[in-house]
């Protein structure tokens, strides 16, 4: 299993050296990893700077159905709500 996290990390990464911003909503869909905000936290700690900004969850939303299907529940105003979004600004 720890070899499995590993290998997603290390994909996470990749994803953000790239250039490509992540949420958690994102990490945990596409990467399968539950706790972005560890990862971030021990890249930060290695050296990498990451920001961090707000973004619309219904962005969020047209990115993830680029790759995968996610549809909120009707009932959820998701044009309101903002998430965090991270991107590496460079080592």
């Amino acid at each position: 299993m720890k070899k499995i996290e590993g290998v997603m990390t290390t994909a996470l990464k990749e994803h953000l050296i790239a250039g490509n911003p992540i949420t958690r909503i994102e990490a945990l869909i596409l990467f399968g990893i539950p706790n972005l905000t560890s990862v971030i936290s021990i890249m930060r700690k290695n050296g990498y700077k990451i920001e961090k900004q707000w973004v619309s969850y219904a962005g969020v939303l047209r990115r993830i159905n680029e790759v995968a299907v996610l549809q909120p529940p009707s009932n959820l105003p998701y044009k309101e709500l903002k998430l965090t979004e991270y991107r590496w600004s460079g080592a």
